[in-house]
């Protein structure tokens, strides 16, 4: 499996993202409905992430990364509802979640070791 730094593990799970929405759009339904908000909270993890890359001082980069940590946490929720409704089908869907939880992990760390150094 290839490394990513966070920043391109964000973009690359914001384009798995923008698929699962193109797909749920097309199914109708709770999906069609429900997908935008999961668009919204999916693609602005990473492009929080890359503004706290950018940050004007620490502060303004915990600031960014927390902001990164709240729509990964909403993008969960999103990805669970979707799955326990069978929005979309599991075998899809599963490792999204995993992938999910991972960025949450990774973030969390990452805003805990800045506040401690």
């Amino acid at each position: 499996m290839k490394t990513y730094d966070i920043q391109e593990r964000t973009f690359e799970f914001g384009r798995r993202i923008v698929k699962l929405h193109m797909f749920s759009t097309k199914q109708g339904g709770a999906g069609k409905i429900l997908s935008p908000q999961l668009l919204r909270a999916g693609t602005s993890i990473g492009s929080n992430m890359e503004e706290a890359d950018a940050g004007e001082s620490k502060a303004d980069f915990i600031h960014k990364c927390t902001i990164a940590l709240k729509e990964a946490r909403e993008t969960l929720f999103w990805l669970r509802l979707f799955e326990a409704e069978e929005i979309v089908p599991k075998t899809r869907i599963s490792d999204m979640i995993q992938e999910c939880r991972e960025i949450v992990a990774i973030i969390t760390a990452i805003i805990r070791n800045s506040k401690s150094s």
